[in-house]
């Protein structure tokens, strides 16, 4: 119980008391409350109900210390959008569009529109959806308010020099679909720059982690004539196996690529996986789920692609090396880094 609550409850136990003695003074003796707090209690529950109760604030608003009205319904509108941004993330979207405001002005706009947690965002999102015509199910709606955000500890510092120096793979569990199966989804992410790559399939083997990378990862870095020299992988049975008969380990050999395994029993050190995959829940499959029934995997795979472009190409991103920049920014600024140790390789030969 809050401590609002508690103060409610104490007011309220106030009028019932003075109600069942029939004798206000003797309930203000009890309590030890003057006669003017008790009417002053009684007439705001009678003109208000329980919000009467409520402790009022008496800071008064400086108005003319807020941001531009135009500014506060941008940040309004982002939080509609993309319920899953943070306040930085939402500074630093609304910069790119040349609304300057800091990370410490969203949460202010926020908390004046009750928006100030994710949970909230999403609730706000579902209200304005439900206006325009939008029907969800109810499986949706209780998935939506069951859905908590959880914390996951920062990854360990991962040794990388540049793009493609090691990328890491994982597994996610996306969920069940009702006419498909259970659904898995392959991540890469490539631990320099951040850009990432995902594809869904209806089994967790070594074939669909190999055609993973076959299908999405390898052809963008030839694209970008930068090798993929290290993987890094949990020691899941969909990437360990017997080297000469592994269906991912004979992948990885046949295209020159080294294979570093985690710690067993130690997950998070694949924690830039999971940490995506916390990114990727909280603002594709949660929102998709509640907007969209997916009856195909081809279709899941489509909406899915239009958001990992949206997510390397146009998101801003917060980690240690991309400093709010896009991960295919920072992937093409790293390129020059492959570029000199290259030469150095060169000139030391």
């Amino acid at each position: 119980m809050t401590t609002q609550e508690k103060l409610i409850r104490n007011k309220l136990s106030l009028l019932e008391l003075a109600e069942y003695l029939k004798n206000v003074s003797e309930a203000c003796k009890i309590n030890g409350v003057s006669r003017q707090h008790f009417y002053d209690i009684r007439k705001a529950y009678e003109e208000e109900g329980l919000e009467g109760l409520r402790e009022k604030s008496r800071r008064k608003p400086c108005i003319k210390n807020r941001v531009a009205p135009e500014v506060e319904e941008s940040v309004i509108r982002m939080a509609y959008e993309y319920p899953a941004y943070g306040q930085a993330r939402t500074s630093n979207e609304l910069r790119k569009n040349g609304t300057l405001i800091s990370s410490g002005g969203v949460r202010s706009i926020w908390l004046r529109h009750g928006l100030e947690t994710f949970k909230k965002r999403l609730s706000f999102l579902e209200e304005k959806a439900a206006k325009e015509g939008i029907v969800y199910t109810e499986a949706q709606l209780a998935a939506l308010e069951s859905a908590k955000r959880e914390r996951e500890s920062s990854p360990d510092e991962i040794e990388t020099a540049h793009p493609g120096y090691l990328i890491s793979q994982d597994t996610f569990y996306v969920g069940y679909l009702k006419g498909v199966g259970r659904i898995y989804q392959q991540t890469v992410v490539d631990t320099y720059s951040s850009i990432a790559f995902a594809k869904v399939y209806t089994a967790k083997v070594p074939v669909t982690a190999a055609d993973a990378l076959n299908d999405k990862v390898l052809p963008f870095f030839e694209q970008q004539a930068i090798p993929v020299l290290r993987v890094l992988t949990d020691r899941g049975t969909e990437y360990c196996g017997s080297p000469d008969k592994h269906p991912y380990q004979l992948y990885l050999q046949l295209n020159e690529i080294d294979h570093t395994k985690t710690k067993v029993r130690s997950p998070q050190t694949n924690g830039i996986c999971e940490r995506f995959h916390q990114t990727i829940l909280n603002e594709f499959y949660r929102i998709a789920f509640r907007k969209k029934i997916y009856g195909d995997l081809e279709t899941l795979q489509t909406d899915l692609d239009g958001y990992m472009n949206h997510y390397n190409h146009e998101r801003t991103h917060q980690g240690k090396r991309c400093q709010g920049r896009t991960p295919m920014q920072t992937f093409i600024d790293g390129k020059r880094y492959f570029a000199q140790k290259n030469l150095n390789d060169l000139v030391a030969a």
